[in-house]
């Protein structure tokens, strides 16, 4: 008989804790390799990020001014979208991009952002679909574009929750 993660999964509703566990924890790990991926890696960071924990780290200290530059890319934002997004005037980043690091709240705002441009790469597809969709207005977000309510925790979480049901099949 082979190991049991060999072996065929069963229906969701028949699979063990362990199973959904251990698939949780396999979604998380892509989770966290994709948001890493956003901010521009290994060489953008300046360290490796093989966890949260170390995520975490990485924003209290405050991400390198190059995080912007590189969000900015895989995102399509302008400087002016993104700093809407983030709920950042233009010139603070404009500033931040010349010298330093970024500030707790900036990163962790950059982090937010980048989750959800890795989302919805995952959800739509591909890059150019992701971008497309972010800028387009949304009837299920009331009418604005997913980049716009993203300057609130809560705005981030309804642009997830649409990107959910767009990518487990519900109405969006």
């Amino acid at each position: 008989m082979a190991p049991h993660w060999r072996q065929p999964l069963r229906s969701t509703s028949a699979l063990t804790p362990r199973d959904k566990c251990r698939y949780n924890k396999r979604q998380m790990v892509n989770e966290l390799r994709a948001v890493v991926k956003e901010l521009g890696g290994r060489t953008i960071l300046g360290r490796n990020l093989a966890s949260q924990r170390d995520l975490c780290k990485a924003i209290r200290e405050g991400f390198p001014h190059a995080v912007v530059e590189e969000v900015m890319k895989s995102s399509g934002l302008t400087l002016k979208e993104l700093a809407e997004s983030l709920d950042l005037s233009p010139r603070s980043l404009q500033r931040r991009r010349r010298s330093g690091r970024l500030a707790r709240f900036e990163s962790d705002r950059l982090y937010r952002l980048a989750r959800i441009v890795a989302l919805a790469q995952q959800s739509l597809g591909d890059r150019d679909n992701a971008v497309r969709w972010l800028k387009r207005s949304n009837r299920a977000l009331g009418g604005i574009a997913p980049v716009s309510a993203m300057d609130t925790e809560l705005g981030a979480r309804q642009v997830e929750d649409v990107l959910g049901r767009i990518a487990f099949g519900g109405i969006s």
